[in-house]
């Protein structure tokens, strides 16, 4: 009878997650969808593809922020190993998905970002920016399985996913940035909130603070991208830095994923 009731209780609780999690999706949504179509138009900078460090290293342009792209492939690596070495009681099916499609993204990220800086303009920025979906979405979808559960996890991310894509699709068609903006804001405070939520036991234990701030160092150094080029004395660009501290925001996640195979080696 005990194990009836919790059952009960088990399948109440998830169906309340479901539901505020529809709500809070929609509304998201639909709130970016209203932002998007209704709001200011935002154009692309001008000279938006023209970084300060524009060195060639014998066949490769724009070297520095070509190579500096290898940072993601090398935490896409690390992650796809580990979840392939992770035991799957250690954590739960929804978490690996999204731990997954957030090392997928990564080694998409390096793809995409690389294509771009190799010939920067607005049809490799395109593949660029479309790459970069895939992670955030992933990482939208391991922080909604922290600290909401499974069931919110994949909403999560496929609206993220979903989002992002049609941000820029819609710059494409209309050459405003606002969509994307919005996608990339929004989902910035959303991550924000579910950071400051208690990590829930069965969760994949991320330190969500550190993957905003190491993601919020790589923009201020995307911002300052010329700015650093001369105070490094052509040593290194804001740009290239910029690749390098995003692909240190994969720490957190490698971190919590080594805490579990460890953990489970130590059981054995």
């Amino acid at each position: 009878m005990q194990l009836i009731f919790a059952s009960r209780r088990t399948a109440s609780r998830r169906a309340v997650v479901r539901r505020r999690t529809a709500i809070i999706v929609g509304t998201a949504c639909a709130l970016w969808l209203v932002l998007s179509l209704l709001g200011p138009f935002v154009a692309q900078p001008a000279g938006y593809h023209g970084f300060a460090d524009q060195r060639a290293w014998g066949a490769i342009p724009h070297a520095l922020d070509v190579l500096s792209n290898l940072g993601f492939l090398v935490a896409a690596l690390a992650g796809g190993g580990l979840l392939a070495r992770l035991p799957s009681h250690e954590t739960t099916r929804a978490a690996r998905s999204m731990a997954a499609v957030f090392f997928i993204g990564l080694a998409c990220s390096f793809a995409g970002s690389s294509f771009y800086h190799w010939h920067p303009d607005d049809a490799s920025l395109a593949w660029d920016r479309l790459a970069m979906c895939v992670p955030f979405a992933g990482m939208l979808g391991l922080a909604a399985q922290q600290a909401c559960g499974d069931d919110a996890a994949w909403p999560a991310c496929i609206a993220m996913l979903a989002s992002a894509v049609a941000a820029v699709l819609l710059w494409q068609h209309s050459g405003n940035m606002l969509s994307w903006a919005l996608a990339q804001g929004g989902g910035m405070l959303v991550l924000l909130w579910l950071a400051a939520r208690r990590r829930r036991e069965g969760g994949l234990q991320i330190r969500l603070g550190w993957v905003i701030a190491l993601y919020a160092v790589a923009k201020c150094f995307e911002l300052a991208d010329a700015q650093v080029f001369a105070w490094s004395d052509g040593f290194i660009s804001g740009h290239s830095l910029k690749h390098l501290f995003a692909a240190a925001a994969a720490l957190p996640v490698l971190h919590a994923l080594a805490a579990l195979r460890e953990r489970s080696a130590t059981w054995l």
